[in-house]
């Protein structure tokens, strides 16, 4: 597999981290089973989501696969009243990916982030390397410092 943008902006970080591939369904998208894949805990693989709050704009929320992101803890951690999930259609426009391969690493600009705390348990995390089919597995508190993000209770 060609370096995707978040593998680039790794390397040149000198983060260490290791990728993972797998095969895309192209009718579902089911996180559990990628995790599967790979014998990591379904709690240790993470997903990107990409919210608007109605006082700051944009946020990103890494929640692990098997967990839903709780909207009112959402708003108290990026002190907004009311934050909602931005539509499938915007994600693009938004973030420069696609559903299914949208990493916190390499967005089109740099959003507030904040990342389940339950990434803290663990050596490493996956997350997606930006593009369906790959995932990138590095420490949770590297990822955490290079976004510039913060742990919180998420979901």
């Amino acid at each position: 597999m060609n370096k995707t943008n978040a593998m680039r902006l790794l390397d040149a970080a000198k983060i260490s981290y290791t990728t993972r591939e797998y095969v895309v369904a192209e009718d579902n998208y089911f996180g559990v089973q990628v995790a599967k894949n790979f014998k990591m805990s379904a709690d240790q693989v993470f997903k990107t989501l990409v919210t608007k709050g109605d006082k700051n704009g944009y946020n990103i929320f890494c929640i692990p696969i098997n967990c839903e992101l709780d909207l009112k803890k959402a708003a108290i951690v990026s002190k907004n009243k009311k934050i909602e999930m931005i539509l499938m259609k915007d994600l693009l426009q938004v973030t420069g990916y696609i559903r299914g391969g949208c990493s916190p690493i390499g967005m089109k600009k740099k959003f507030p982030t904040y990342i389940d705390e339950t990434a803290m348990i663990f050596e490493e995390i996956g997350i997606s390397a930006g593009v369906r089919g790959c995932e990138i597995v590095l420490s949770g508190y590297e990822l955490c410092a290079y976004l510039e993000a913060t742990f919180h209770d998420l979901s």
